[in-house]
């Protein structure tokens, strides 16, 4: 009897207190991988609402979703994908790998990290608690004034959201203060500004792009909340307030927003692109300075997504003209990208894939950008399929790809094991045709006059067709994260044993054991170049010795 007590019991007390030592944590790579895991819960719930959402525009007069619920699957879409998708999944990257970048062996404050994790969470459930509440809110991912002072925006549902993106934000905020006070004061010794992988600036800058770009969205989010519960007339136009000023608080934040999910998949690739082409980064000092040039440039371009609003012809001046300036840093970047590849010895494994998938359809999204940053042809396109296009080349095509590669190429540093490099591949090329099939026909069908937003159209306006293949490739892109899942799965249970260093890099972060003790490093290293570990395995290469 004793031994059938052992066997029965021990495996649930095991199991609780696992569970008890994930949600007590305070270890930057378990919050790191809860950040990942949270986003790519959301990233499947979202991928569902899109599928609806393409669902219903299969066929002109469709009749799958009601007006009302297309309006809510497309504000739960958005919001998921951008606050709790793309930055949970950032953030959470950063967390795991940045400490161990800069042969660190925590984060700065490891409670306010965890902290920001809840916070964080606690936001995402909270906006899906709308759901038990009456209803989601159906106000636009941007949520405009005045759609959200009256009517059926005064359900609780849009007060859901208010308090999501609050609440999300403030670990959002933590999470920024967290990665600066640790890149810039937990540095391994050696290791100067002129010597961070190329990553962590990257994080660095986000970070900053963070602590100043949110703070403008929560001072909205709070004028908002006034409006609707206590009588105040901030967006109200009826009371004397500008629908307009919200859309300058928000833009403020969702422009640098773009450029916050954005910078870490630029660091990816300036990780990546250097191990699998065997040669150095082309132009380190460039890519640093073109990332700090962007960050400074992306806060002075908001109203390029307000043209059609009625600027004078000098904003609409001077606005065309910085949304056409950043241009030059993100270009100086691709160029030095290209570089790095031309000539290397290139490894075409999965990380590498999906860093010259997202090379390519970042490229066609910043191509489209600067189609929109003139005005008179943005006046043309505004609102229309055309931006819809834009908008998910720059963002998925960028930062999803960007993550993908992260993926596949940190796995192995988090698991100790290899994901399947098979599996790997058909993802990576589904997800690539899909994803074109999906986005490259709204350009079309923008151009032919579809407006965004509407959530059924009549036939014979030539858009039939041009939404189907959208369709059919979102369909492609859902099977491709499917097989993602699986290989994950796969990985987890009998997945090949990775090794310290499988893909012969030379940062810190492959000098621990995969995956890493809780303190990281024995001894703290010492860092002599931006290549330490290189360093250590080629002492008598000179090649690598330039710096």
């Amino acid at each position: 009897m004793a031994t059938i007590l052992d066997t029965t019991v021990a495996p649930s007390v095991d199991i609780t207190t696992r569970l008890h030592g994930w949600i007590t944590t305070v270890d930057h790579k378990r919050l790191g991988i809860m950040y990942i895991a949270s986003g790519l819960v959301f990233f499947v719930i979202g991928g569902i609402e899109a599928l609806l959402m393409r669902w219903q525009l299969f066929t002109a007069n469709g009749q799958v979703l009601r007006g009302t619920t297309f309006n809510q699957m497309f504000t739960m879409h958005g919001t998921t994908m951008i606050f709790f998708v793309a930055m949970p999944m950032i953030f959470g990257l950063a967390n795991y790998v940045v400490p161990l970048m800069i042969g660190a062996r925590d984060m700065a404050f490891p409670r306010l990290n965890a902290f920001s994790f809840w916070m964080s969470l606690l936001g995402g459930l909270l906006l899906y608690g709308s759901f038990f509440a009456g209803g989601a809110p159906d106000v636009g991912w941007f949520a405009y004034a005045p759609l959200t002072e009256y009517t059926f925006a005064r359900s609780t549902a849009t007060d859901y959201w208010i308090l999501s993106l609050l609440i999300s934000g403030v670990g959002t905020i933590a999470t920024a203060v967290n990665l600066s006070a640790t890149v810039l004061a937990m540095r391994a010794p050696g290791m100067k500004l002129g010597k961070l992988p190329l990553f962590v600036w990257m994080m660095l800058i986000d970070a900053f792009l963070v602590l100043f770009a949110l703070p403008p969205l929560t001072a909205a989010l709070v004028m908002l909340l006034l409006d609707r519960q206590l009588g105040a007339h901030f967006f109200d136009v009826q009371g004397g307030g500008s629908a307009l000023l919200w859309q300058h608080l928000f833009w403020f934040f969702g422009h640098p927003e773009v450029y916050i999910v954005a910078l870490p998949a630029f660091g990816i690739m300036s990780e990546v692109i250097p191990v699998f082409a065997r040669k150095v980064i082309f132009g380190y000092e460039s890519v640093a300075a073109a990332s700090v040039g962007i960050g400074f440039i992306s806060f002075g371009v908001w109203a390029h997504h307000m043209f059609a609003v009625g600027l004078s012809p000098g904003l609409d001046s001077f606005f065309a003209g910085a949304s056409l300036l950043i241009a030059v840093p993100t270009g100086i970047k691709v160029f030095n990208w290209i570089a790095t590849l031309y000539g290397g010895q290139l490894r075409f494994e999965t990380p590498m894939l999906f860093a010259v998938g997202f090379l390519g359809m970042f490229v066609i999204g910043g191509l489209t950008g600067i189609m929109l940053a003139a005005a008179p042809i943005d006046w043309q396109v505004t609102d229309s399929y055309f931006v819809v296009g834009h908008f998910h080349y720059v963002l998925f095509g960028g930062t999803v790809f960007g993550l993908m590669s992260a993926l596949y190429y940190w796995w192995p540093k988090m698991t100790g094991r290899m994901l399947g490099r098979r599996l790997g591949q058909w993802h990576f090329w589904l997800l690539l045709i899909g994803f074109n099939l999906t986005f490259g026909p709204m350009h079309v069908s923008g151009l032919l006059g579809m407006p965004r937003r509407i959530y059924t159209y009549q036939a014979g306006q030539g858009w039939e067709i041009w939404n189907q293949i959208t369709s059919v490739g979102a369909v492609i892109q859902g099977i491709a994260m499917a097989l993602f899942i699986i290989n994950v799965l796969v990985s987890l249970r009998h997945g090949e044993p990775a090794g310290d260093d499988p893909w012969d890099a030379w940062t810190l972060e492959w000098a621990t054991t995969s995956p890493p003790a809780e303190y990281n490093f024995e001894t703290v290293p010492v860092v002599r170049s931006r290549r330490p570990l290189w360093d250590l395995k080629h002492p008598d290469d000179p090649d690598w010795k330039h710096e």
